[in-house]
């Protein structure tokens, strides 16, 4: 029951926020049924993924994905998620959960920042040659695939890759605010993208995890399926809830964690 409440509550989270919800996956785990993060990782990895796959499924439906860029991501990020897995099985426990705090107060700082409303209605944004690495074509509505945005977007996929091998999480945290940064599509577009590289990231992730010898049991099943649950409830209602209140609720959220898992690490 309390596997079923803690996948629930990360589920809802994920579904609200559109991405980085995931993050609250390991120290549910953790924190809440006292496990290793050797042995949260996969879990919360096919969790966030399983969920993530909802959302990216709505997202190609009404054509918000960025399905080339989110293909590319993910395969760098599959390449690389080998390396993550192999040093997540040889750092002590210790210094895994402190690197998961630390991460946990990047993107609480992150959340916490105000930020101007991007400009354009749709999903095209605004921006000249220059100012980002990938831009879209106005007249196709795709991204303009140059050399400097294919090293890029390949960039952010091995990074991505290693992190989330390294530490159980689907990599939104890193993926929304780097396509923010990189490129001119707008919110919508980038939450759909980010969505489909955490289902195939996370799934690369649980495979190799699973050839590691990591066995996911009846209490990870029922987390898992509480999280799916979760994630088409917080869909349904995120519209009612103001976005900045999201923000500051989850940002709290993380810091209060992150706080806690540096508590339990030193002792």
């Amino acid at each position: 029951m309390l596997a079923m409440l803690l996948g629930g509550v990360m589920g809802l989270v994920l579904g609200l926020t559109g991405a980085g919800g995931g993050i609250l996956a390991v120290p549910a785990l953790v924190l809440g049924l006292g496990w290793s993060m050797t042995q949260a990782a996969p879990v919360a990895l096919l969790a966030v993924g399983s969920a993530a796959a909802v959302g990216a499924l709505d997202g190609l439906r009404h054509g918000l994905v960025r399905y080339r860029a989110a293909l590319l991501i993910a395969l760098l990020g599959a390449l690389c998620s080998p390396i993550g897995i192999y040093l997540a099985h040889r750092l002590p426990e210790k210094i895994l959960m402190g690197l998961f705090s630390l991460l946990m107060m990047l993107v609480a700082w992150r959340m916490l920042r105000r930020e101007a409303p991007a400009p354009g209605p749709s999903d095209h944004g605004s921006a000249s040659w220059g100012q980002k690495n990938c831009l879209l074509n106005q007249q196709t509505g795709r991204l303009a695939w140059t050399a400097k945005c294919s090293a890029t977007l390949a960039a952010l996929g091995a990074v991505t890759g290693v992190v989330s091998g390294l530490l159980g999480v689907g990599g939104g945290f890193l993926i929304v605010p780097a396509f923010k940064q990189l490129t001119d599509v707008q919110m919508r577009g980038i939450v759909a993208t980010s969505l489909m590289v955490i289902c195939l990231i996370s799934a690369v992730g649980v495979v190799g995890a699973l050839r590691a010898g990591v066995v996911i049991d009846a209490t990870g099943g029922a987390f898992i399926t509480a999280a799916i649950v979760g994630m088409l409830v917080g869909r349904g209602v995120s519209g009612r809830v103001p976005a900045r209140l999201l923000q500051v609720g989850f940002a709290s959220l993380c810091l209060g964690l992150a706080a806690y898992m540096l508590y339990t690490a030193a002792r």
